[in-house]
């Protein structure tokens, strides 16, 4: 009798054990569901400055939807709009506000963060801030020399991004300077105007503030105003602009995978993400 009853219970404790195992596998499953069934791929193109951004999305995106593709491709503002446009991407990623003809095709503004223009200059400068007008009259080529703005003798070396460029378009807005700044070199990226400033004696350029952590050039306040994400959220800062990730329709007429992006930069992990990369998240 004693062995039959000890045998029952054997019995039961791996009846038990089996079904136990069977629903915790089960409910595993159900718990990555959601994130598994989403699928497809999802293409950008655009600013350099969104570079960061990007490729940060990208990762952490693809982490939590294993079965979705992004890739990102940095051809410039202009090129990205003018991509989605013509639907050989899904999202145009643009560093500045959508001009009215670009408005005009259809093209939707979904402004994702902000980001704070820096202004840089070589390590060695002895000037730690310029006035807005100062800056206006470094980059009209009316001051040409860093003594008119309390620095040593030495000449400004101005440099610029190329034409086509979001931040060159929001930068040269901000100080109506439209089409009437002299530049003493055009760059064609955002690294690439850190790297020329920081190794050219007498250099000033402009950058997104999110690539500055790292950089060894000198960054200014302007009007006595430091670049943070309290001065830029706050309206202080006035070296600011919108970071766009432009869709032909709206969001809603999107591919699921696309929306689903959008709503995770509108999630609390998605804001994270944006300030975790230097940028200031939308309210």
């Amino acid at each position: 009798m004693k062995k039959i009853l000890k045998f029952l219970l054997t019995s039961t404790l791996i009846i038990t054990t089996l079904v136990g195992c069977g629903s915790s596998g089960a409910g595993d499953n159900n718990t990555s569901d959601g994130n598994s069934q989403l699928s497809g791929s999802i293409t950008m193109n655009g600013s350099t400055s969104m570079e960061k951004l990007s490729n940060s999305l990208a990762e952490v995106f693809m982490q939590k939807y294993p079965n979705v593709t992004v890739t990102a491709q940095f051809t410039g503002s202009s090129a990205g709009v003018e991509a989605v446009a013509n639907k050989t991407v899904d999202i145009g990623n643009s560093s500045r506000n959508l001009k009215q003809e670009e408005l005009d095709k259809g093209i939707i503004e979904n402004i994702v963060a902000l980001d704070g223009i820096a202004i840089i200059t070589h390590p060695e400068s002895t000037v730690s801030d310029l006035t807005l007008d100062q800056l206006k009259g470094i980059y009209n080529g009316t001051i040409k020399n860093w003594s008119e703005v309390g620095g040593e003798d030495m000449g400004i070396v101005v440099i610029g991004r190329e034409s086509g460029s979001g931040t060159r378009g929001a930068f040269e807005e901000i100080l109506e300077l439209k089409d009437q700044c002299v530049y003493s070199q055009e760059i064609d990226s955002t690294g690439a105007v850190v790297g020329k400033v920081e190794s050219t004696p007498g250099s000033i350029g402009y950058v997104s503030l999110d690539v500055i952590e790292n950089s060894s050039a000198k960054v200014l306040n302007i009007d006595g105003s430091e670049p943070t994400s309290e001065t830029i959220k706050s309206g202080e800062y006035k070296l600011s602009r919108p970071f766009v990730m432009a869709t032909n329709g709206q969001i809603s007429e999107q591919k699921p995978e696309v929306q689903e992006l959008f709503n995770f930069l509108s999630s609390e992990e998605g804001k994270q993400l944006i300030e975790k990369v230097g940028l200031v998240s939308l309210d």
